[in-house]
């Protein structure tokens, strides 16, 4: 693909999402989804592979469906309330209707199976473009219809997401299937809080960019694309083995590390509202996603591979880890500390 026509779909792509941000007419929204999906598309089918072109059939027939349910359910709010105003949402059937197309965007359970299919035909970088950026689009419009939104879907749905989201990643060895998973489990936590606290809604989100761009940035640059490529990792690259594990403990919710944050102030505020079952459910399910984190660390960092040949490294004509990338581990790995003056 030439350069000037990734600027153009990149272009395209912030453009879409910045346009859905900031809209407050309906379809307008619906219009700056629809350039985020048709900038994406020729990005996931880039390389001439049968799996690639797959993976773009399965992400554009999901992501049309959901668009062309938010445009229903819009038009049937209009046509109850006679406005098109994101804010003004009132009708029960267009909520409900708008909410199941919003969880479909995202890779909600039970409107998952096409996030790891999608991620898994794509390339590291694709990969990592489709969980995180394009999940802002959808999320801005939660964040803005929430006080509208039937809140007993999403707290339904959010409970299933991290339930499959831990248990679909038990038996992965494919790293990018294993982030989709990651990815699934995390959006669940952000429905859960989205209808009462949509500000820790915005903190999660940002701490989940965070940590899974620094995740896949990894992967990239040690080309670790399963299980068996990661326990090889150290040889092109001891110390970001040694960030690879720390970035997956925070991926999992531990302290004195980012990802603690917003699970904790999720819990907290779910135990406030008097909900404790759904609390505990989402604590039980981290476990889940934290045995898979767990698994992954031991086979990069605390176990030594076979080794063939006698050279400890290789010798490569590698490009050094990123800026981008030691930006983003600084933030993943310590931002406890900031939690009072991020929430206030």
């Amino acid at each position: 693909m030439s350069p000037l026509t990734t600027m153009l779909l990149l272009f395209s792509l912030g453009m879409g999402t910045t346009l859905t941000m900031t809209s407050h007419h309906w379809l307008m929204a619906w219009i700056g989804l629809e350039i985020n999906t048709l900038a994406i598309i020729p990005i996931i089918s880039k390389q001439h592979h049968p799996r690639a072109t797959e993976a773009t059939t399965k992400y554009f027939l999901t992501q049309a469906a959901a668009s062309a349910l938010i445009l229903f359910s819009s038009t049937m709010n209009a046509w109850a309330t006679g406005t098109w105003d994101i804010s003004q949402m009132t009708n029960p059937t267009a909520t409900t209707l708008l909410t199941t197309a919003l969880a479909m965007k995202l890779g909600l359970a039970p409107m998952h199976l096409w996030l790891p299919e999608v991620l898994q035909g794509s390339t590291m970088n694709t990969a990592l473009i489709i969980t995180t950026w394009q999940k802002l689009a959808p999320m801005s419009l939660i964040y803005l219809t929430a006080n509208n939104l039937s809140p007993t879907i999403l707290l339904l749905t959010g409970i299933l997401s991290s339930l499959v989201g831990g248990w679909g990643g038990l038996n992965q060895t494919q790293t990018r299937k294993l982030m989709a998973y990651s990815s699934i489990a995390h959006l669940g936590w952000m429905a859960t809080i989205a209808t009462m606290m949509p500000n820790i809604l915005i903190l999660t989100l940002m701490t989940y960019i965070l940590m899974t761009t620094t995740m896949f940035m990894t992967l990239t640059t040690t080309k670790s694309k399963t299980l068996q490529d990661m326990a090889m990792a150290w040889t092109t690259s001891p110390t970001l083995t040694s960030i690879s594990l720390l970035t997956l403990l925070s991926l999992g919710g531990l302290p004195p590390l980012t990802g603690f944050m917003p699970k904790w102030l999720i819990l907290e505020e779910l135990t406030l509202q008097n909900l404790t079952p759904t609390a505990t459910t989402l604590a039980m399910s981290t476990l889940l996603s934290l045995f898979f984190y767990l698994r992954l660390t031991y086979v990069t960092t605390l176990t030594m591979a076979p080794n063939t040949t006698p050279t400890k490294h290789k010798w490569r004509f590698k490009t050094p880890p990123s800026k981008l990338l030691t930006t983003t581990t600084t933030t993943t790995l310590f931002l406890l500390p900031l939690t009072p003056l991020l929430t206030s």
